[in-house]
């Protein structure tokens, strides 16, 4: 009798985990009625992670996508507000993206529509299993657990980039994202 392959179950899972998690945070996008895509609500949340107004080139880079995927997603969101094109004061030839006060009222409203659908999604589990299943999705981020990222946090590492991507607000250089809330 063949036995399951075990890595491959967790891996449907986690394929399955990730599309329920996307149709229930689209879900409050649209209950929302901020008139926003998951896509555009994407690209809001990483500009919010600049020290600096990215440009769209670095806006593509830290989105993995082609710089014309970026270009509609600033035209929608500029359509409606929420962000604005800003010539570079060093180099006028430079377009940059900031946010609109518009665009930080969205975010703000994002991200309470993104707590919405993870406590729709996080009902079933016991405050124990969250942690659990936090720790373990830890790991599987970055490959440090909780006790790595805190002392991440605490200065180990700061500037070397052992801190991006936990949310510590770690920056390397101005302009620089200072996490990876980009998924």
């Amino acid at each position: 009798m063949d036995s399951p392959d075990a890595d491959g179950l967790l891996a449907e899972q986690l394929l399955r985990l990730t599309r329920r998690v996307h149709r229930i945070q689209k879900r409050h996008l649209e209950r929302s009625g901020l008139g926003v895509t998951p896509a555009q609500s994407r690209l809001l949340r990483t500009l919010a992670q600049y020290d600096s107004p990215p440009r769209m080139a670095d806006l593509a880079e830290r989105l993995e996508v082609v710089p014309r995927a970026v270009t509609t997603l600033v035209d929608g969101l500029e359509a409606n507000g929420k962000v604005r094109r800003a010539p570079d004061p060093a180099n006028r030839r430079v377009i940059r993206i900031e946010l609109t006060d518009g665009g930080l009222k969205a975010l703000r409203e994002l991200r309470e529509a993104r707590r919405a659908a993870a406590e729709d999604i996080l009902a079933p589990l016991t405050a124990g299993q969250r942690d659990l299943l936090g720790g373990l999705l830890d790991t599987l981020m970055d490959g440090m657990g909780r006790a790595g990222r805190t002392a991440a946090a605490d200065g180990a590492g700061a500037g070397d980039g052992a801190g991006a991507g936990t949310g510590t607000g770690i920056s390397t250089a101005p302009g620089t994202p200072t996490g990876s809330d980009t998924d």
